[in-house]
C-alpha cells in the first residue's frame, strides 16, 4: 500500500451550526433528485460525515457520497445475510461484543492473527457484514464505534497486500468517519515499528483516536478502564468478565436479530429498486471525467493493515 502524506494533516476546520447545515444543503443540491428517494441515506448525519471526510470540499464529499450511493446499490450490502459469511465468523476473528463502552459506542472486536480463510472476496463479505450489523446496532444519538484490536497469533506473515488494500477501500470510501476509538491491544514490536513508519502520513484527528495498551503496564491499561466497564469487559482485554467468543451463540443472535429486521428490509428493497438504475448511470457519467479526488491516509486506511488474509489457523496460546 503507498501512503500519501494527509492535505489536511495539522488542522481540522471547525464550522458553525450554520455553516455545517449550509455545506449539507449545498451536497444534497449537488446529489440531485435522488436525495428525496433515499432519505436515510442522504439524511444531514450521513452527509454530514462525507463532509467532515472530505475536510468540507463539498464537491469531494458530493463525488464520494454518490460513488458509495452507487455502491451499495450495486453490492446491496444489507441484504448479505448470516448463512453468506458465518463460515469466516467461526474463529471469532471479527464479531460485534456484547457490551458497549462508557460512551454508548458499539464494540467490534478484531483479532487478525484469527483469520481462518484465504477468500478475497469472502473476507470482505464478512467485514462488510460486520460493519453493516454493527453501524445498525448503533443509538440514533452515536454514529461511531469502538475497534479492539486483539494481536494474538498476528506475525507479518499475515499479511496481504490485496486483502489489505480492498478493506482501506471499503473502510474508507464506504464508511467514513465511522472510527470512534481504535485500541491496539498487546501488539508485538514488529508492528510497532511499523506503527511509526506510517504515523506521520496520517492527519492529527485519526492517529489521537489510536492507543496502543500492554497488559503488563498498569499505566497503559487505564486507558482501558477509562473507556470500559471492566466488570462487562472481556477477559482477553483485561476485564473480568469470562464470557468468550462462542460461535454457536453468536450465530443464533446474529439470526435472531436478522429475523427482526426482515420485514424493513422488505420495504427498503422497494424503495431501492425505484431509484437505482437512475443513480447509478447518474453517478457514472459525473465521476468519469472528473479524475481521482481521494486522498490517502485516512483514519481507516491504515488501520486495515489489521484485516488480513492470514494462512494460519487459529493458535493454540498466546505468543
Amino acid at each position: 500500500m503507498s501512503f500519501k502524506k494527509s492535505r489536511a494533516s495539522g488542522s481540522e476546520k471547525t464550522l458553525s451550526h450554520e455553516e455545517e447545515q449550509a455545506k449539507i444543503n449545498e451536497v444534497r443540491n449537488l446529489i440531485g433528485p435522488v436525495a428525496s428517494k433515499f432519505p436515510i441515506e442522504c439524511s444531514d448525519a450521513s452527509i454530514l460525515r462525507f463532509l467532515k471526510a472530505r475536510n468540507w470540499n463539498t464537491k469531494k464529499a458530493t463525488k464520494m457520497f454518490k460513488e458509495s450511493l452507487k455502491w451499495r446499490l450495486e453490492y446491496k450490502p444489507e441484504k448479505i445475510k448470516w448463512e453468506e459469511v458465518a463460515h469466516e465468523a467461526e474463529t471469532g476473528k471479527l464479531y460485534r461484543a456484547n457490551y458497549f463502552d462508557k460512551h454508548g459506542r458499539t464494540v467490534l472486536v478484531m483479532r487478525p492473527g484469527f483469520e481462518n480463510t484465504n477468500s478475497v472476496e469472502g473476507q470482505i463479505k464478512y467485514l462488510v457484514y460486520c460493519m453493516e450489523n454493527t453501524i445498525s446496532s448503533l443509538d440514533q444519538v452515536q454514529e461511531q464505534m469502538v475497534w479492539l484490536i486483539d494481536f494474538q497469533g498476528w506475525n507479518m506473515s499475515c499479511i496481504s497486500m490485496k486483502v489489505t488494500r480492498e478493506t482501506a477501500r471499503v473502510l474508507q470510501d464506504r464508511y467514513p468517519e465511522r472510527l470512534g476509538a481504535a485500541i491496539l491491544y498487546n501488539p508485538p514490536k514488529v508492528f510497532e515499528s511499523f506503527w511509526l513508519l506510517v504515523k506521520p502520513f496520517l492527519d492529527h484527528k485519526t492517529y489521537k483516536k489510536v492507543r496502543f495498551v500492554y497488559s503488563d503496564q498498569p499505566q497503559s491499561m487505564k486507558i482501558m478502564e477509562s473507556l470500559f466497564d471492566m466488570e462487562k469487559l472481556e477477559s482477553a482485554f483485561g476485564g473480568k468478565s469470562t464470557d468468550n467468543f462462542d460461535y454457536e451463540a453468536y450465530a443464533k443472535r446474529m439470526k435472531d436479530e436478522e429475523k427482526r429486521k426482515s420485514s424493513d428490509d422488505a420495504s427498503a428493497s422497494d424503495q431501492i429498486s425505484v431509484a437505482s438504475d437512475l443513480l447509478i448511470s447518474d453517478v457514472a457519467s459525473e465521476i468519469s471525467d472528473e479524475g481521482d479526488l481521494y486522498e490517502t491516509g485516512s483514519e481507516l486506511e491504515v488501520l486495515a493493515d489489521m484485516e488480513l488474509d492470514c494462512k494460519n489457523k487459529i493458535p493454540d496460546a498466546k505468543d
